[in-house]
């Protein structure tokens, strides 16, 4: 009895982690749609833009991957890149530990690989209210999030050709745009007024310093994504 009461709580916890992540779909889809139509356009087949967003599952990375190898970048140049863009995920990782110290090696490896900057968003707005975040709802939010990934990326792929200006369809902002949504969510979810003063100041002065040196659509994205790990009760 008590068995099956634990595994009905896990699915249910899995269940709300996709119900959780829907609000985030519409900036996949879009974000997600325009790598698969920039992915195209420099030369990758659709089965090369499928096997990225598989293996290596990060919008900017793949991006970035795209623009080196049609600029005929060596192999490991593209690597190095790739691992550096990526580096960010240490730190979301280790914010977010805390709530895993009782899983498994294995799982804690899972959780990390697919995590993305959505879900570790919403796990922040999730801390916010002291929530726990499970391993199930935390793998739920992951699993939606990758699918809509793949299935955008390769749509966009697909209709690259109907599509020549994706920035006149405003896509190019979609997902800065969901981050700054993310982001207030976080603030609402946190009775704690001067700390959510403090941290949105903390992350407007992090966009100034970062649109010195990346695009302003990058900046944002950064400052949102350490903004929403501030708000996170350990």
């Amino acid at each position: 009895m008590l068995q099956e009461k634990i595994v009905l709580q896990e699915k249910h916890e899995f269940v709300n982690g996709m119900k959780d992540c829907i609000p985030t779909v519409f900036g996949y889809i879009s974000i997600g749609f325009a790598c698969g139509v920039v992915s195209k356009a420099c030369g990758l087949s659709i089965l090369e833009i499928a096997l990225m967003s598989i293996f290596i599952y990060a919008g900017s990375s793949q991006l970035v991957a795209a623009g080196m190898i049609q600029s005929l970048a060596s192999v490991p140049g593209v690597i190095i890149a790739i691992f550096f863009v990526n580096l960010r995920h240490l730190l979301m990782s280790a914010a977010l530990a805390p709530h895993f110290k009782k899983n498994s090696v294995l799982k804690n490896f899972t959780v990390g690989a697919l995590m993305t900057d959505e879900t570790f968003a919403l796990a922040a707005v999730k801390g916010t209210s002291n929530k726990e975040i499970s391993y199930k709802w935390m793998m739920g939010a992951n699993i939606i999030a990758y699918l809509n990934w793949l299935i955008a990326t390769v749509l966009g792929a697909y209709f690259s050709t109907m599509i020549y200006d994706y920035k006149k369809f405003g896509l190019d902002f979609a997902l800065p745009a969901m981050f700054i949504g993310l982001l207030i969510s976080s603030a609402k979810g946190n009775n704690d007024r001067r700390k959510n003063i403090l941290v949105i100041s903390i992350s407007a002065f992090i966009f100034i310093v970062c649109v010195n040196f990346m695009p302003s659509n990058s900046a944002i994205m950064v400052a949102a994504i350490i903004g929403a790990g501030g708000m996170i009760k350990k």
